[in-house]
């Protein structure tokens, strides 16, 4: 239980002061004096120190288990020290760009998974559902002439139409979500080869929507920028809107200067980035593919944080039974998370398709889901419901891409790369053990 939920024992001063009377006849200002003082969150008084009360602050929430994404920027500075050592080509512009593409497309799978996550529950599905969406968009464009943009429209429903198939089962009938995701993966695996008939694969033509997703880069530097300027200022915009509703609401907020320092600290990282993007060699500018990727984060983010029905995914995967009793339909906001799962699924398809040529048999299969989970996992939302965040879906995903991208660099196998990744993978899993474990001890489960 949070400090501002803790309720005075009895007998405690703050009790026997509220319990406290001024004698009969006393005086407007005895009386005055007599009254219960307001309670004061420690947390004000801590920032009131400056840097020795923050460093205070971070210490207490260490050892409360609350370590946050702190274990997932450690590792990527750790990842980035030794691949750059190792090969000085590491962080160059076409390294940091493969990167950010490759990372787009299974990143957006990830950002259903953290949902579906959150929930407490787990989807199997997401890699034949993106091969089935590559297929019904391959399909209907390539194969039959069907307007490119309607047929990814097509091929985003058909993937929230197996997702809202999947909570169905899992919510109204009462079977396990392992079970029918589980189903789904098989099931849909043997729909989208039938789909894309006896060859088994059908080319991305040259120009279209699906191949311009991986490689369309914005070759003017000021893509790049602006695109870093407005994350900035949507930062510093969202920290300001969120101290000003806190203050509001007479809750704890962020001081301005820590504001201004957070926000200074994105800065740096966003034109980094960017000039790293438009380094003259070997720079092709900024990706589209991360363009998209940040949009559908930061939408995503939105709807988790600032919406009725992202407050409520998160108290489904608190306690479903809680947020019946509180007057939530449980069932529904679990449909509609599997059903969201299944488009972002199918979304992350188009992605992987445009980046392996075309849709094939074999699209969605392999390592896929396993890196999609992990990324999640890796970045910091909880494998046992009731936690995490959008963004976590990005910080995994980064996690993986650079592994992979810096064994790529020095001729490592794949199988030392799998092998990495599922060391990688357990570390994150064993860190958000012993967090919430540190959390119960400490009494803030």
């Amino acid at each position: 239980m949070s400090d501002l939920t803790k309720t005075p024992e009895p007998g405690t001063p703050a009790e026997q002061s509220a319990a406290t009377k001024a004698p009969a006849g006393a005086s407007p200002a005895a009386e005055q004096s007599a009254a219960p003082l307001p309670a004061v969150d420690p947390r004000l008084l801590v920032r009131e120190e400056g840097l020795k009360g923050y460093w205070t602050e971070f210490t207490r929430k260490v050892r409360g288990g609350e370590l946050g994404s702190l274990p997932v920027f450690i590792g990527l500075i750790v990842i980035a020290i030794v691949f750059q050592l190792q090969n000085d080509k590491f962080l160059s512009a076409s390294s940091v760009a493969n990167i950010a593409v490759y990372s787009a497309g299974l990143g957006i799978m990830a950002v259903g998974i953290v949902f579906v996550l959150i929930l407490g529950e787990i989807d199997l599905s997401v890699g034949s559902v993106a091969g089935v969406g590559a297929a019904v968009w391959a399909v209907l464009n390539v194969s039959n002439g069907m307007n490119d943009w309607l047929a990814v429209a097509i091929a985003l429903l058909s993937g929230l139409a197996l997702g809202l198939l999947h909570g169905v089962f899992f919510a109204k009938i009462g079977v396990p979500a392992f079970v029918v995701t589980l189903a789904g993966f098989l099931g849909w695996s043997g729909l989208q080869i039938w789909m894309l008939g006896s060859e088994g694969s059908i080319n991305t033509p040259s120009g279209g929507i699906v191949e311009n997703l991986t490689g369309y880069y914005f070759e003017d530097k000021a893509a790049a920028y602006g695109l870093a300027l407005v994350a900035v200022l949507g930062y510093a915009a969202s920290l300001l809107l969120d101290a000003k509703r806190r203050k509001a609401a007479s809750l704890p907020s962020r001081p301005t200067s820590e504001i201004v320092l957070r926000t200074a600290v994105v800065a740096v990282f966003c034109f980094v980035v960017a000039y790293v993007l438009n380094e003259p060699e070997g720079a092709r500018g900024l990706p589209l593919a991360l363009v998209l990727f940040l949009a559908v984060l930061v939408v995503a983010d939105f709807v988790a944080r600032r919406t009725t029905f992202g407050r409520q995914v998160f108290a489904v995967g608190g306690s479903a039974e809680a947020a019946r009793r509180a007057g939530i339909n449980v069932d529904r906001v679990r449909i509609i998370v599997f059903g969201l799962s299944g488009m972002l699924a199918a979304f992350g398809g188009l992605f992987v398709a445009s980046l392996s040529g075309g849709a094939t048999k074999n699209l969605g299969s392999g390592n896929t889901l396993m890196l999609v989970i992990a990324a999640a996992v890796i970045g910091g939302t909880s494998l046992f419901g009731g936690r995490g965040k959008v963004w976590s879906a990005l910080l995994g995903m980064i996690v993986i891409q650079s592994i992979q991208q810096g064994l790529n660099l020095l001729g490592m196998a794949s199988e030392i790369q799998y092998m990495i990744t599922g060391a990688v993978l357990l570390a994150a899993v064993v860190i958000d053990s012993v967090s919430r474990r540190t959390q119960k001890t400490a009494g803030r489960a």
